[in-house]
């Protein structure tokens, strides 16, 4: 039995962390989804200016929408729809057979509103609109200004992606965001299902800090804090205020491993998919990582749902002077810039391509 269907079996939901118009055509993503148990995926501005940038697939469809005088976000958010909409229809029989837990794809709002709360809000809606998909989740990073617009997007019956989540405290925060927006809505006699994921990105972690901390603590932060982060899904999960919300039809927000692929060429290819193995959570895993972990990636004991030795990784780290707390911080903020910089790229690749094409036309 491949590895992935071991995950699969025990109850974790892998997702492709990529998403290319290749991809779609040559008849890839099937096969994953076929052979390697992928139940979704997710997309990213980088993930788009690869593509994008360093093939031709894109070109017809964008020399259409130039023609029809479309340019920058407009012209990519359709180049985006247009997959994800594909995408979508491949996973909708897994959406249609776990009742809507499974089988989605996810849009990201435009990085340049990470800090704007009510421009992400419309935002959200518009994209939730022009998808016209049930099984496509819109992305909002759960940055303090993104609180505010996941519970009024979650109200308004958006489904929601929270990314850019590094910490407990952001996860935690970003849940009660999540059941705010829910608990309004069975306070107005709305449905009380809005299914969402909660984000947490991993590798990150150890990138900051690896060289920085003594040998033996190197790739063990981003570990350390998802089992702290699945001790406190848990709880959240079983305490009287989600099941209450469960008991009006609400659906559990998922905690989805982000980021999984080893940064470090020294470690496991496959080390985050392998310790980060957990009944009712997602992996969204890189292309590379999951052909990795279907050749040689073994599946051993789940994570501990007590949070096992997280609490004593991270005062190891304390000593070492690592203030997590601050760290988190620092890589939201950095994540968003870099997100904000992927964006940047991705319009400018557009916009050269769309100048040639228009010449050569």
């Amino acid at each position: 039995m491949k590895a992935t269907q071991t995950l699969h079996d025990l109850g974790q939901s892998i997702w492709l962390d990529n998403i290319t118009r290749n991809l779609l055509s040559t008849g890839g993503l099937r096969r994953y989804f076929d052979a390697f148990s992928v139940t979704g995926l997710t997309s990213n501005p980088t993930i788009f200016d690869h593509a994008i940038k360093n093939g031709n697939d894109y070109d017809d469809s964008i020399r259409s929408k130039v023609a029809q005088g479309k340019s920058g976000e407009k012209l990519f958010f359709e180049l985006a729809i247009e997959d994800l909409t594909q995408a979508a229809d491949l996973f909708r029989p897994v959406y249609d057979r776990t009742g809507g837990l499974d089988g989605w794809v996810s849009l990201e709002v435009s990085p340049l509103l990470a800090h704007d709360t009510a421009a992400t809000i419309a935002a959200a809606k518009d994209l939730h609109a022009q998808v016209r998909r049930p099984n496509v989740m819109i992305k909002i990073p759960g940055t303090p200004q993104g609180v505010q617009a996941i519970e009024e997007s979650i109200f308004a019956g958006v489904p929601i992606n929270v990314t850019l989540l590094f910490s407990t405290e952001q996860y935690v925060a970003s849940a009660d965001a999540y059941m705010r927006g829910i608990e309004r809505r069975i306070a107005a006699g709305l449905k009380a299902e809005v299914p969402s994921v909660a984000s947490i990105f991993i590798s990150r972690w150890d990138a900051a800090v690896n060289g920085k901390v003594p040998a033996a603590l190197n790739d063990r932060l981003g570990i350390a804090v998802a089992r702290q982060a699945y001790r406190n899904y848990l709880g959240l999960l079983n305490s009287p205020r989600w099941m209450r919300a469960y008991n009006e039809g609400a659906r559990p927000q998922r905690l989805l491993w982000a980021s999984t692929g080893t940064k470090n060429p020294k470690a496991s290819d496959v080390l985050y998919v392998e310790a980060l193995a957990a009944p009712f959570t997602v992996n969204t895993i890189p292309e590379a990582t999951l052909k990795a972990f279907v050749d040689h990636g073994n599946v051993g004991k789940t994570m501990p749902t007590d949070g096992g030795n997280a609490e004593e990784e991270l005062a190891r780290f304390a000593d070492a002077k690592v203030d997590v707390g601050a760290l988190a911080r620092q890589l939201q903020e950095d994540g968003a810039k870099a997100f904000v910089k992927s964006w940047s790229d991705l319009l400018g690749v557009i916009s050269s391509k769309s100048a040639v094409l228009k010449r050569a036309s």
